[in-house]
C-alpha cells in the first residue's frame, strides 16, 4: 500500500507533462488543430489546409449529423481546437458547444455560403456563380417568411430537426462548396499566417476541382428523358440548378413519416411521370421509399446525400460521391 502511494504522483507525470487537460487537447504547440462539425465541412478544410493542420471530424462515420448528441470527447474537440468549422441551426449541440467551450476561432460556414430559403427554387439563384454570396441579398419580407417545410412535404415529425428558415444541404452544389474553401482559406490564415499563401492556393485548387464538378452535372443532366426525381428526404433541392425537379417522400429529417395521403399522391406523380427509379439514401431509413418501388414495381437505388461516410463510403470522397450521384441521376432520368 505504501508503494502504491509512492507511484501514483509518478504514473500521473506523462499525463501532467503531456499539457492535457479534460477539455483543453494538448497545448504543445505542434500544429494547427481544426474540428469540423460533419463531413462536406471536414471535405473542404482538410482540402484547403493541406499539410499544415489536423483536421477533425466531430460527427463519426456512419452516424447521422442531425441527430448528434455529443459525447465528454467530442466536446473536448470543440475546446480544444485552434479552429472550429461548423454550420449553425444544422446542428443544435454543436451550436450550443461552440457557444459554451469553443476557446480557439470559430467559423460558422452559413456565413460564407448563400443557403437558400426553404421552397425557393433554383432559377431564383441560377446567377449564382461562386460570387456575391452575403446574406443580405435576400430581402427582409424573404428572411423573414415562415414556411412550414413539414406541411409542404407531407411528413410528419418534422419539429425535432428545426433548422430555422434556411435549406442546410448546400454542399449538393459544388460553386457553394468552392466559396466555402475560400473563406476557410481565410480563417486559416489568420490562425497560421505563416502558411496563408498556401491555404489560398490550396483553395484557389479547390474551387477548380469543384468548378469541374459542377460542369460534369451541368452536361451530365442537359438532355434527359425525365426530370422529376422522387427521394427518401429532402436533401437534394441544391441539386435543381441542374433542371431537375425533386419530390420528397419525407421531410427535411431523414427519420419523418410521410402521410398515407402524400404517399398517395407520390405514387400518382410517379405513375403521370413515368419514372422508373425511387432513391433511398445512406445513414436514414428506406422503409417508405423501398415500399413505394415495390408497389409500383420501380427501381429502389441509392443517392447519397454525402453528410457523412460509412462502412460502404469509407474509401470514398465528396468528388467520387457526387460521381456517383450524377451517374445514378443520368440512369434513373434517361439522359443521353
Amino acid at each position: 500500500m505504501i508503494l502504491m502511494r509512492r507511484l501514483l504522483p509518478l504514473l500521473a507525470l506523462p499525463l501532467a507533462l503531456s499539457g492535457c487537460s479534460a477539455f483543453g487537447g494538448t497545448d504543445d504547440g505542434d500544429g494547427v488543430e481544426v474540428a469540423t462539425a460533419f463531413y462536406p465541412l471536414q471535405y473542404v478544410t482538410d482540402q484547403v489546409a493541406g499539410e499544415h493542420a489536423d483536421v477533425s471530424l466531430i460527427t463519426q462515420p456512419g452516424r447521422d449529423p442531425h441527430d448528434l448528441e455529443l459525447t465528454v470527447n467530442q466536446t473536448a474537440e470543440i475546446t480544444g481546437a485552434d479552429l472550429v468549422v461548423y454550420l449553425s441551426e444544422f446542428q443544435p449541440a454543436i451550436d450550443a458547444a461552440v457557444d459554451t467551450n469553443a476557446e480557439g476561432a470559430t467559423y460558422d460556414a452559413a456565413d460564407a455560403v448563400d443557403q437558400r430559403l426553404f421552397g425557393e427554387g433554383g432559377d431564383e439563384h441560377a446567377e449564382h456563380a461562386g460570387e456575391g454570396h452575403s446574406e443580405e441579398e435576400h430581402s427582409d419580407e424573404e428572411g423573414h417568411e415562415d414556411h412550414d417545410h413539414a406541411e409542404e412535404s407531407g411528413a410528419e415529425g418534422e419539429h425535432d430537426h428545426d433548422h430555422g428558415t434556411h435549406d442546410p444541404h448546400f454542399w449538393h452544389d459544388p460553386l457553394r462548396m468552392a466559396d466555402l474553401g475560400d473563406e476557410v482559406a481565410e480563417q486559416l490564415a489568420e490562425v497560421d499566417p505563416d502558411h496563408a499563401e498556401d491555404f489560398r492556393s490550396n483553395a484557389a485548387d479547390l474551387r477548380t476541382e469543384l468548378e469541374g464538378i459542377d460542369e460534369d452535372f451541368a452536361s451530365g443532366l442537359a438532355e434527359c428523358e425525365r426530370s422529376t426525381v422522387v427521394t427518401s428526404h429532402d436533401a437534394f433541392s441544391y441539386l435543381d440548378k441542374y433542371g431537375l425537379e425533386f419530390e420528397a417522400i419525407a421531410g427535411l429529417a431523414p427519420d419523418a413519416e410521410a402521410t398515407p395521403a402524400h404517399i398517395a399522391e407520390l405514387q400518382e406523380l410517379i405513375r403521370e411521370e413515368g419514372l422508373t427509379t425511387v432513391f433511398t439514401e445512406r445513414l436514414a431509413p428506406s422503409a417508405a421509399a423501398d415500399t413505394i418501388a415495390g408497389d409500383l414495381g420501380l427501381q429502389s437505388e441509392v443517392l447519397d446525400p454525402i453528410a457523412g461516410l460509412d462502412d460502404e463510403t469509407a474509401e470514398e470522397d465528396y468528388a467520387s460521391l457526387m460521381a456517383a450521384n450524377l451517374e445514378a441521376l443520368r440512369s434513373a432520368n434517361g439522359c443521353r
